[in-house]
């Protein structure tokens, strides 16, 4: 069972190196990103199998393409989020570190749940990414989640019509390919390839939903007086100190990343019991 375990990790070592190296070369990650990338990719390619590493490539590659989509027209909005797309260690364990918990708690106490749980962890972040990256580029104004009064483009808890709508299908993409992969692994039958997709679908975007709503109430924002907009960066841009507008002060985004994430494990564990 060790020697196994051990070489099971040693390939997903091999690989999260092979991909953490190509991402840093393009940009998609910074240096102390790519450690992250190496150790999460490591445990959940070693620990959780090859179906459940696939799950995160499948997010990993989709999401840096689309960071590097458009980048010209998304970078007036940049200006409002705390970190740009070259995702650091932080943001890495945001987006995968429950995923790697998630695969040891596998490995220590074995059972059918906490395939579904990363099913939807791994389907909100892909599904906040999606929205976020694509959801800027939106033609309609943004609405705040909470009253349904028009925003800036970027505003944390702003939410469109095509960013809903991509948070979907970037769910349902992690549902697809878990419902095709995990029955050729013999880990679930065939029968279950629909639920599955359905659950990453539903799960992904109630998780992203979860993010906005947590954006629009509780994440620390903060506000530049020179030029007088709103910002998730504690020094804006233009070189000027932000001043703390709204949320709580330890709530930044990667936090919220995080506990959304959960929400959105959750979800996919009970859709996954009722249609199962």
């Amino acid at each position: 069972m060790i020697r196994e375990l051990l070489i099971s990790l040693s390939w997903g070592l091999l690989l999260s190196l092979v991909i953490a190296f190509l991402a840093y070369r393009r940009g998609s990650l910074s240096q102390s990103g790519a450690v992250g990338a190496i150790i999460v990719g490591t445990l959940i390619f070693g620990l959780g199998g090859w179906v459940w590493g696939v799950v995160l490539a499948v997010f990993f590659v989709s999401s840096s393409l689309l960071s590097h989509f458009k980048e010209r027209e998304k970078a007036t909005v940049a200006e409002k989020f705390e970190k740009g797309h070259r995702r650091d260690i932080g943001q890495v364990f945001a987006n995968g570190g429950l995923g790697a918990l998630i695969a040891i708690l596998s490995v220590v106490a074995p059972a059918d749940y906490w395939f579904y749980l990363f099913l939807g962890v791994m389907a909100t972040v892909t599904a906040d990414t999606w929205a976020t990256e694509l959801g800027t580029l939106s033609k309609a104004a943004p609405r705040l989640i909470t009253t349904g009064r028009t925003v800036e483009v970027g505003t944390s808890g702003g939410v469109s019509p095509l960013g809903t709508g991509v948070s979907f299908v970037g769910g349902l993409l992690i549902g697809l390919t878990a419902g095709l992969l995990a029955p050729l692994a013999g880990l679930l039958p065939w029968s279950a390839a629909l639920p599955l997709a359905l659950a990453g679908a539903l799960s992904g975007a109630a998780g992203s939903l979860i993010d906005s709503l947590m954006g629009a109430t509780v994440q620390q924002i903060y506000y530049c007086d020179t030029c007088q907009k709103e910002t998730e960066r504690k020094v804006h841009r233009c070189g000027t100190t932000t001043r703390p507008a709204r949320g709580w002060g330890w709530l930044n985004n990667d936090l919220v990343n995080l506990i959304s994430s959960v929400g959105g494990g959750l979800v996919a564990v009970l859709l996954a019991s009722a249609l199962l």
